[in-house]
C-alpha cells in the first residue's frame, strides 16, 4: 500500500526531526553562560513558522513587542534571529556586518537566479564583488545616473502626455508607472525600450504580474528551506512556481539579448553605453577580480536588475501618491514648493530636486512608512556570535524587519502617521539618513549588502513623485472620500498596494507642457 508506506514514513522524518530540533535546542541554550534570544515557543516540527500569518512583518512587529527588539525564533531546524529596533540592527549590520554578509540556502531564489548566480543571492567573494562593482561603475554611479538622466526626462514626459490624454477613465497608476520605470532602466539596460506602448497594454501588464507574482513567492517562508527532508514534496509549491516563473523570465531576458544584438548590428558594441554592450564585452576582456563573466551571469544580473529595479521604484511612487492624495494639505503644500521652484509652464527635472525640502521630506516619510523591502532579505551567520549578552549561534538566519524599524514608537512620534514635516530642516529627524547610515530608517537595508541600485531608486522614486504632483491635480472614481482609500498591504518581498490605485488625473499646467 504505497499510501500507507507514505504516511508512515512522513511520520516518522516528523518524529526524528522533532527530537533532533529539541535535542539541538537543548544544547545550544547551554552554551556557556550567554542565553539565546527570547521568543516564543516553537510549534513541533514546523517551529515557529505558523506565528508569521499572511503578513510576516506586522506579525513579527507584534512579537517584538513581547518578546523584545532581538528575538529568537525557530522555523524547522533553523535557528531564526529577527532585529526590530535601530539600535540591534546596527550590532548586525555594522558591528558584525562581515559575519553576516552570506544569504542562506533558498531553494526559490536557487531557481530563479541561475543558482545563485546573480548579484542578490550570490555567496560574498570575488564574484560578488565583481558583479556590484560593474554595476557601480556602469549604472548607479553619479556619473552613470547623470548620463542618463534625460532618459528618465523623456519616459517621464511620455508618461505625462498619456496621464493627460486618458480622458475621463480612471488609470492604473501603478500599471503605467511600471511602463515608464521599466523603459527608463531598460534604455539604460539595453539600450532600448521593452514596451512600445506608453499607456499600459497587456504586455507590461503581464509583465508588472510576472515581477509581482515572482516578489510574492519569494516572500514565502517555504517549509523545504528549513525542514530539508521534505523539501522534495514541495508543500507550498514554491519551487514549482519559481520554476515556472524562471522559464518566463529566461525567455524575457533571452529575447532582450536577441533584440539588443539586432540593434547593434554592424555598428558595434564600442558605439552603445548600455550595460548590456558593456557586459557582452567583459565576456572576453573581464578585466575584474572573479573571472570572465558568462552569459549566465549576464542573464542573472539583468534578472535582478529588472526584478528589484522596476516594481520597488513604481510601488514606492504608488504609495506616496496615495498618502498624499489622503492628506490634501500636503498635496497643496508641495505643489506652491513646485510651481516656485520650477513654474507652471515646465515639468520639473532632477537639477530642480535639491531645491525641494518639502518633495524631499514626503519621499523620505514614504520610504518610513513604506519601505519596499519590509523584511529584509535573510543573512546568515558564518560563525557563532554575542549581540546584547544574547548567543548566536553559527548558521542562524537573521531578518530584520526594516517595516517595524521605521514605524518604532520610542523613535518616532506618531509613527504610523504621514507627517513628511518630521524630516524639515530644523525639525529633530531633519538629518536622518535614509541611504543606510542611520538605522532607524533603512529602506535599502545597511551594511556590505546594502541595495546596489540604491542610488538609483532614490533618484528615481523623487524625480517621479515630484512631476506627478506638479503635473496634475488628482480625484478618486466613483466619488471615493480620500479618507476611505484602501491603504492595504498586499505582502510579498517587495511592499505592494493590496488595491491598485486608480486615479482621475486632471493637468494643472500649461497645455504645452503635457506634448512630448
Amino acid at each position: 500500500m504505497p499510501s500507507l508506506y507514505f504516511l508512515v514514513t512522513t511520520l516518522f522524518i516528523a518524529i526524528l526531526v522533532f527530537l533532533l530540533l529539541n535535542l539541538r535546542g537543548f544544547f545550544s541554550k547551554r552554551h556557556g553562560s550567554l542565553p539565546l534570544p527570547p521568543g516564543p515557543k516553537p510549534w513541533p516540527v514546523v517551529g515557529n513558522l505558523p506565528h508569521l500569518g499572511p503578513v510576516p512583518h506586522h506579525a513579527l512587529a507584534s512579537l517584538s513587542h513581547v518578546y523584545g527588539p532581538l528575538m529568537h525564533l525557530r522555523f524547522g531546524y533553523v535557528d531564526v534571529v529577527v532585529a526590530a529596533s535601530a539600535g540591534v540592527a546596527a550590532k548586525f549590520l555594522k558591528v558584525h556586518d562581515l559575519n553576516f554578509s552570506n544569504r542562506p540556502p533558498n531553494s526559490g531564489a536557487k531557481c530563479m537566479t541561475y543558482n545563485f548566480q546573480d548579484l542578490v543571492f550570490a555567496p560574498y567573494g570575488d564574484k560578488w564583488r565583481m558583479l556590484r562593482k560593474i554595476c557601480a561603475q556602469h549604472l548607479f554611479s553619479s556619473k552613470a545616473l547623470d548620463d542618463f538622466q534625460h532618459v528618465r526626462q523623456e519616459e517621464a514626459g511620455v508618461l505625462i502626455t498619456s496621464l493627460a490624454n486618458a480622458g475621463s477613465e480612471a488609470v492604473n497608476l501603478g500599471q503605467l508607472l511600471t511602463v515608464c520605470t521599466t523603459n527608463a532602466l531598460s534604455r539604460a539596460l539595453l539600450g532600448q525600450k521593452v514596451f512600445r506602448d506608453s499607456s499600459g497594454d497587456k504586455q507590461s501588464d503581464d509583465f508588472k504580474q510576472m515581477v509581482v507574482e515572482m516578489m510574492v513567492v519569494a516572500g514565502v517562508f517555504n517549509i523545504g528551506d528549513f525542514i530539508p527532508a521534505l523539501e522534495w514534496l514541495d508543500l507550498q509549491g514554491v519551487a514549482s512556481k519559481m520554476k515556472k516563473l524562471h522559464k518566463q523570465f529566461d525567455a524575457f531576458l533571452s529575447k532582450c539579448i536577441v533584440d539588443h544584438n539586432a540593434m547593434v548590428g554592424e555598428a558595434g558594441r564600442a558605439t552603445h553605453t548600455d550595460l548590456l554592450s558593456i557586459l557582452i564585452g567583459m565576456k572576453e576582456n573581464a578585466d575584474g577580480e572573479g573571472g570572465k563573466l558568462t552569459d549566465i551571469e549576464i542573464k542573472a544580473l539583468l534578472l535582478n536588475l529588472f526584478s528589484a529595479g522596476t516594481d520597488t521604484s513604481s510601488s514606492t511612487v504608488e504609495w506616496a501618491i496615495a498618502e498624499i492624495l489622503r492628506n490634501p494639505k500636503i498635496l497643496a503644500k508641495a505643489q506652491g514648493e513646485l510651481d516656485t521652484v520650477v513654474g507652471k509652464d515646465k515639468l520639473v527635472t532632477e537639477e530642480h530636486l535639491s531645491q525641494l525640502p518639502y518633495l524631499n521630506a514626503i519621499i523620505k516619510e514614504t520610504f518610513r512608512l513604506h519601505p519596499s523591502t519590509p523584511l529584509s532579505l535573510p543573512r546568515v551567520a558564518a560563525e557563532s556570535c554575542e549581540i546584547n549578552g544574547f548567543y548566536i549561534p553559527k548558521n542562524t538566519t537573521l531578518l530584520v524587519n526594516v517595516w517595524a524599524i521605521s514605524r518604532d514608537p520610542y523613535v518616532w512620534s506618531e509613527p504610523t502617521e504621514f507627517i513628511p514635516e518630521r524630516f524639515l530642516p530644523g525639525s529633530e529627524k531633519a538629518n536622518v539618513d535614509i541611504r543606510g547610515n542611520d538605522f532607524e530608517v533603512i529602506p535599502f537595508g545597511a551594511g556590505r549588502r546594502i541595495c546596489a541600485g540604491m542610488s538609483l531608486g532614490i533618484r528615481m522614486v523623487s524625480f517621479m513623485t515630484a512631476t506627478l504632483v506638479h503635473a496634475f491635480n488628482w480625484e478618486l472614481p466613483d466619488g471615493l472620500a480620500a479618507e476611505n482609500l484602501n491603504m492595504e498591504e498586499a505582502y510579498g518581498l517587495t511592499l505592494q498596494r493590496k488595491a491598485p490605485l486608480m486615479v482621475h488625473p486632471m493637468p494643472r499646467l500649461s497645455p504645452s507642457v503635457y506634448q512630448v
